[in-house]
């Protein structure tokens, strides 16, 4: 199988109770490898640009203001199955149904403050890195 990217963000719930460091091992225990990172603090513009494909839901609003509401680390994870992988290890969204041991089962605080967001697939991977990151971030 090859090497595949995919993109993640450690939201503010989580960077505001410290836990970047806990949630980046989660992932590197499970073979993934950080190969880009940045903590970087969103508008609600940018957050809004971002998830623009939300912007119909009712729940597009509140969601761009609180991922304005913190800090934020943006990251390209790489390894094997990289976009399953990642979401494995995230877990359920709705933190009462995630499996115990995956982040949002041990650090969410609610279904909207879920503590990590990850691509669902390779073409979404690939616009959301492009995104935060230019080529030249990309270190793998």
């Amino acid at each position: 199988m090859a090497l595949e990217r995919t993109f993640s963000i450690i939201k503010p719930d989580a960077t505001r109770r410290n836990l970047t460091g806990a949630i980046v091992k989660k992932f590197e225990d499970a073979g993934l490898r950080v190969v880009a990172s940045k903590r970087i603090h969103l508008s609600k513009a940018q957050a809004g640009e971002f998830y623009k494909v939300h912007a119909e839901r009712p729940f597009y609003d509140e969601l761009c203001e609180f991922m304005a509401s913190a800090p934020i680390v943006a990251q390209v994870l790489e390894g094997e199955n990289a976009i399953a992988k990642n979401r494995e290890v995230m877990g359920a969204t709705n933190p009462a149904d995630a499996a115990a041991g995956t982040i949002r089962a041990e650090f969410a605080e609610s279904v909207g403050e879920n503590s990590v967001h990850g691509s669902d697939a390779p073409e979404t991977a690939e616009v959301e890195i492009a995104y935060f990151f230019s080529g030249l971030e990309l270190v793998g």
